[in-house]
């Protein structure tokens, strides 16, 4: 009897020894983890909005993109970049379709009622495009007239802030019209569809450049801050994004990029 529990004994060592082996080999020999087991960001962009967001070949590059990218290596994630209409990306961030929307997007009172918003990373001032030859010589001069038509990006502030009453600093509902992107805009303004453009003052500059006749003014129309949008119900994702792009300023590394794309006058 004592000869079988000896051998009972033994075999259980064995097989515990085996198991230990088995457990360290493949500690030893796990994979590192692959780009396809990360946990993907999906971030909603426009991608018609230089130097923060646009399409170079078929890669979407720029400041936000390569901030974004930044983010993820930082949270071991793997980025997606989604390419959508710039008014239908807080309602996909709202729904879950995507974690974030990164666009060049202001901080508004009317933005909060449904998003949050991380850590600002940039600022950006509303300018005004025209056409070389234009009686427009500042901002004053297109609340004057009262009638011109100022052409704008569906959605965006530069919408927002135009559209408002004149008592608010806009122009009036009447006075603007809507397009899918600034390039349209733009077009309209070359076209004499429009009088002026209100855009961010970066993306004016890539226009005017693009578009022999145009000029910005040198007078802005509104100053804000662009941050990172997130639904309400996703707080914990917006800590873990907000703390890694902390430190992306804290480091220097979010200045970095915004000087690559953004050269000092």
């Amino acid at each position: 009897m004592k000869k079988t529990f000896k051998i009972l004994a033994a075999v259980l060592a064995l097989v515990m020894v085996l198991a230990a082996f088995a457990a360290c080999g493949s500690t030893e020999n796990e994979p590192a983890q692959t780009e396809a087991q990360k946990e993907t960001l999906v971030m909603a962009t426009n991608a018609e909005f230089p130097p923060y967001e646009y399409h170079e070949g078929d890669a979407i590059v720029g400041i936000d993109a390569e901030i974004a990218q930044l983010i993820a290596d930082k949270l071991g994630m793997e980025l997606k970049i989604e390419d959508v209409a710039f008014d239908s990306i807080i309602p996909g961030v709202q729904s879950g379709k995507y974690d974030m929307g990164m666009a060049g997007m202001t901080v508004t009172d009317e933005r909060l009622e449904t998003v949050n918003f991380s850590t600002s990373y940039a600022t950006g001032v509303q300018a005004v495009i025209v056409k070389e030859d234009s009686a427009i010589k500042s901002v004053d001069d297109i609340k004057a007239d009262g009638s011109m038509k100022i052409g704008v990006q569906t959605s965006t502030t530069g919408d927002i802030y135009a559209s408002d009453t004149v008592e608010n600093g806009g122009f009036g509902e009447a006075n603007v019209v809507k397009y899918d992107n600034g390039a349209l805009a733009v077009q309209a303004l070359v076209s004499g569809k429009v009088d002026c453009v209100i855009i961010d003052n970066e993306p004016a500059k890539s226009y005017v450049a693009a578009n022999e006749g145009l000029k910005v003014l040198e007078t802005e129309y509104v100053s804000e801050d662009y941050a990172i949008c997130f639904a309400k119900t996703n707080t914990e994702l917006q800590q873990k994004v907000d703390g890694a792009l902390k430190e992306l300023i804290a480091d220097g590394s979010v200045q970095k990029v915004i000087d690559k794309y953004i050269k000092a006058d």
